[in-house]
C-alpha cells in the first residue's frame, strides 16, 4: 500500500478517522514469559481481565463507529469488555478478522521467550527479525496487515464517506483542533468517525514500524523510537489520525499521523 498526494486526486474532498489499536489483556503466558503466538488461544488471566476493565472505563466515553478484533480468544475477551463500558458501541458488531491474529512462532510457541532469544543468538540474528522454524516472518505479518488495512479502508469509506467526507482544506483546522492532552479522547474529540481494533503485541510492532517506516507516519514530537518500536504493554493503546481520499470506487490512504504511542495511563490502578 502507498500514500497518495494531494497531486494525484482531481477530488479533494476526504474522510479523517481515528484508529486506536489496543492490545489484548495479560494472559496466564504472558505473566510467565511463554510465547502464545497462533497455535495457544489462552483467555485472560486475572490480572488480564482487570487491565481490560480498566481499559474500557478509560474508553468509556470515547466514540466508536467501527469495532474490529482478532479471533483469538484473549482480543475478544478485550473487545468484548472495553465495549460493555462504551455507549457508542451498544449498536455495534464486533467484526472478528483472521488477518488481525497474533504471528506466529512456529516451534516457538509455547516456549520461554528467553528461548527463542537464544535460538536467534544462535543463528547469528536478534529476536525481533528471528522467524523461529515453521514460524511467520516480519514480512508475512505485514502482508497480512495490509490485506487488512485495505478491508478496513474501503468498509470504513463505504460506510461514512458520503455523509461525512470534508473538504481538504478543513483537514489543517481539524489536525490544530485535536491536541494531545492526556485525555482518552485525545486527537478524536472532533472525528466523528473512529475505528476500535484489538490485537496482539507482536502484530502491533509489525504495524506501527510499516506505518513510520513505510507509510512515514507523523510522531509526536520528541518520540523516542526505541519506545515507539518496543512491545506495547497488555491493553497498551497507540492512536492514529487517518485520511482517506476517493478514487474512482476505491478509497486511498493518503495521510496519517500518530496521536500517542503505548499508552498505559489506565492500568496505574489495577494491580
Amino acid at each position: 500500500m502507498r500514500l497518495y498526494p494531494v497531486s494525484n486526486f482531481r477530488s479533494m474532498k476526504t474522510l479523517t478517522f481515528g484508529l486506536t489499536l489496543v492490545r489484548h489483556g495479560e494472559t496466564q503466558y504472558n505473566k510467565d514469559g511463554l510465547l502464545q503466538g497462533q497455535a495457544i488461544d489462552a483467555p485472560l488471566s486475572e490480572a488480564g481481565l482487570q487491565q481490560a476493565e480498566a481499559a474500557g472505563r478509560y474508553l468509556a466515553d470515547v466514540k466508536f463507529t467501527n469495532v474490529f478484533v482478532s479471533n483469538m480468544l484473549r482480543a475478544k475477551q478485550t473487545a468484548e469488555t472495553i465495549m460493555k463500558h462504551n455507549s457508542s458501541c451498544s449498536a455495534l458488531e464486533m467484526a472478528c478478522d483472521a488477518l488481525l491474529i497474533e504471528k506466529s512462532f512456529g516451534t516457538a510457541e509455547g516456549r520461554r521467550l528467553q528461548d527463542v532469544k537464544d535460538m536467534a543468538e544462535a543463528a547469528g540474528q536478534t529476536f525481533p527479525g528471528f522467524t523461529p522454524p515453521g514460524g511467520e516472518t516480519q514480512e508475512q505479518v505485514k502482508e497480512r496487515f495490509k490485506e487488512f488495512l485495505e478491508k478496513m479502508l474501503q468498509q470504513i469509506g463505504a460506510e461514512h464517506f458520503s455523509e461525512r467526507g470534508q473538504d481538504e482544506t478543513l483537514l489543517p483546522a481539524l489536525s490544530r483542533a485535536s491536541p494531545t492532552e492526556g485525555k482518552a479522547d485525545d486527537g478524536v474529540k472532533d472525528i466523528p468517525v473512529h475505528a476500535l481494533v484489538v490485537t496482539h503485541g507482536a502484530y502491533m510492532c509489525v504495524v506501527v514500524r510499516y506505518f513510520v517506516e513505510e507509510l512515514h507516519c507523523r510522531l509526536p514530537q520528541a518520540s523516542d523510537k526505541a519506545h515507539v518500536f518496543s512491545l506495547s504493554p497488555n491493553t497498551g493503546l497507540c492512536r492514529f489520525i487517518v485520511t482517506v481520499r476517493k478514487r474512482d470506487d476505491e478509497f486511498i490512504l493518503s495521510g496519517i499521523h500518530c496521536v500517542f504511542i503505548h499508552r498505559g495511563d489506565h492500568m496505574k490502578h489495577t494491580s
